[in-house]
């Protein structure tokens, strides 16, 4: 990929010609004091970021009315010594902690390394811990990573066609098949389905397209993207390693895919060599058409994306101007730079300074359901809770090879009914973490607050930004 250091530090809104403003970008009232290349939202409520040294780390806290807007930053334990990567892979994990994985770049964008270094940072004990990586690889860079719906870790060799899986229990990494790979993993993103499968479009074979189906271990061709999503590749190869003593090729690049309710994948592209602008193609039951072309040369190479609660899918592109695609048209609507991540607001934080907020609403039976619940909790306890569709229908998020940012697991949001007071209860031990679960019964645990307010309550589930119906319980 590309350095884009810009992504951190600059959000732009202005008007333009044919530009919709019924969407808005509201300046947070405390912007990341240190730029936010990277986002990912904490099973507590908080939203975590990494700042731009890429060795500092900071959280966002929402104010009493669960105003991300209006909410406070604190700095985080700092990455440990020697390890302070951009363009890195990360994953939230089940039992609550973060996960960061690899590095296309070292010293924060110094040196081009594709380090084989990662750690995992625990929330509750503000400490990160180095992980050390898959037997023999001297490398992991900017390369793709997913969590499986049992939670273990996917990750893909950028360099070669190896993956491994992490077990979070042990952290322990474990070589799986990759049987049928038809290129290397570089620049490419993954994809969750709702069976457990994962699909991505090939970058060094583009069109090409592939499912991995984690059970079998092996991958098989899901056709062509008809449209074109390949950008050409760099000039030249890149020297890495302590001695210079490997060579890495860059194939070209590619743009984020999202997952939509409709069951839908929305796949953007680079600028194809020879094109005028980037393409977009759309994958349905096993068939790709071609999508709507960015217009004005635009394109969404190595940029972000993230699914709306209104079923609409946010792009950046390249020139800064934000798109929604709705399942047939990709409309310019305002205009930034940076990361974005589904807050549980059904706002989307960019930057990790502004709140992007869209036009009309969910459908009903996208929303998580409740369907066993503790009628009474006490202040510094742990309760389990039951229902359907807790992590949401998608990742809701993607980059295309790194940044991987998805929030397809449940939060749990406590209101105070005499005060409005809004508290987030931590949650783990998600009994999945995939997508689009249907009417299959899971599970959560959360933890109350020890310091929130007492008495009648009300409480949801909240996934990727949509909201259950609410209960009512009693906080002890």
């Amino acid at each position: 990929m590309s350095k884009k250091l810009c992504f951190a530090v600059t959000v732009l809104l202005f008007s333009l010609p044919g530009v919709s403003l019924a969407q808005k970008l509201t300046q947070l009232k405390n912007p990341a004091p240190n730029g936010a290349f990277m986002e990912y939202q904490l099973t507590d409520g908080t939203v975590m970021v990494q700042g731009g040294t890429c060795a500092d780390w900071w959280r966002l806290t929402p104010d009493k009315s669960g105003s991300y807007v209006n909410g406070t930053w604190k700095q985080t334990a700092s990455l440990p010594a020697g390890y302070a990567p951009y363009a890195a892979s990360g994953a939230v994990l089940a039992d609550g902690r973060f996960l960061l994985l690899g590095g296309e770049y070292s010293d924060c964008g110094g040196e081009f390394t594709l380090t084989n270094q990662s750690a995992i940072y625990d929330p509750q004990t503000n400490k990160w811990t180095m992980v050390a990586p898959p037997k023999g690889w001297y490398d992991i860079g900017d390369s793709p990573a997913v969590v499986l719906p049992n939670g273990e870790v996917l990750l893909g060799r950028k360099t070669t066609k190896q993956m491994a899986v992490l077990d979070p229990s042990t952290l322990k990494w474990t070589a799986v098949g990759s049987a049928g790979k038809s290129d290397f993993n570089a620049e490419e993103g993954w994809t969750l389905l709702p069976n457990g499968t994962v699909l991505t479009w090939d970058v060094k074979h583009d069109p090409n397209s592939e499912i991995y189906t984690p059970s079998s271990q092996t991958w098989a061709t899901a056709g062509t993207t008809v449209a074109n999503l390949m950008g050409p590749p760099e000039e030249g190869c890149l020297k890495y390693g302590n001695h210079n003593q490997y060579t890495y090729c860059p194939p070209g690049e590619t743009g984020p895919g999202i997952l939509r309710p409709d069951g839908s994948v929305f796949a953007t592209g680079a600028l194809h060599l020879g094109a005028s602008t980037g393409h977009t193609a759309v994958y349905n039951q096993g068939k790709w058409t071609a999508g709507p072309d960015f217009p004005n040369g635009d394109q969404a190479g190595d940029s972000f994306a993230a699914l709306l609660p209104n079923g609409n899918v946010l792009v950046l592109g390249d020139s800064g101007q934000m798109y929604e695609f709705n399942g047939s048209k990709l409309t310019a609507t305002t205009v930034g730079f940076g990361s974005l991540i589904d807050l549980p607001t059904g706002q989307v934080l960019v930057a990790g300074s502004y709140a992007y907020t869209s036009t009309g609403k969910y459908q009903s039976s996208w929303a998580p359901k409740i369907t066993s619940f503790p009628a009474t909790v006490a202040r510094g306890s742990t309760y389990k809770i039951s229902g359907q569709q807790f992590n949401g229908l998608s990742q809701a998020a993607s980059f295309g090879d790194e940044f991987t940012t998805a929030t397809n697991y449940p939060l749990i949001r406590i209101t105070n009914q005499s005060t409005g007071h809004v508290f987030y209860a931590k949650t783990h031990g998600h009994s999945t973490m995939g997508v689009a679960t249907g009417k299959t019964k899971v599970s959560t645990n959360f933890d109350v607050p020890a310091g929130m307010e007492t008495g009648a309550s009300t409480l949801v589930v909240v996934a990727n930004g949509i909201p259950s119906k609410a209960v009512n319980i009693t906080v002890e």
